[in-house]
């Protein structure tokens, strides 16, 4: 039987955070976002940088566009969406370290992080029920 430590560990191994990811890119850490959601989700905005890759074009995509010693991370919409579950399933069985990024682009946008679309780069109004404005920076 797992141990509260031993859950933790094993679930921190396997999921991120907005802010997490958000940390990394600014450090410029070496990780390959994914957007797993419809092309509509995808032009509506998306974490910049990120990939676009349906869940269901994982199998067939990934090995020729992402290399297999990446550090993955995916997300969907929402907490409410499993699409960023099946797209990490998805990268395992392929061997990839992948992470899914809990909270989904939904938290993304709720904590003021910056959105890409056919615009550019642009943020939206942080929720104060997500983020707190005065400590964030902004570039």
């Amino acid at each position: 039987m797992m141990d509260g430590q031993d859950f933790f560990a094993a679930k921190l191994q396997y999921e991120t955070d907005a802010s997490d990811v958000y940390a990394a890119q600014k450090a410029g850490t070496a990780l390959v976002v994914v957007d797993v959601r419809s092309d509509e989700a995808w032009a509506q905005g998306r974490v910049p940088g990120a990939i676009h890759m349906h869940y269901s074009e994982i199998a067939d995509r990934a090995l020729e566009e992402i290399s297999s010693d990446a550090s993955v991370v995916v997300y969907c919409w929402s907490p409410g969406c499993n699409a960023g579950a099946k797209g990490a399933l998805e990268f395992a069985k392929l061997g990839y370290q992948v992470r899914e990024m809990i909270g989904g682009f939904e938290y993304w946008v709720r904590e003021g992080y910056p959105v890409e679309d056919h615009d550019g780069i642009h943020r939206r109004p942080i929720d104060p029920l997500t983020g707190v404005p005065s400590v964030r920076t902004r570039p």
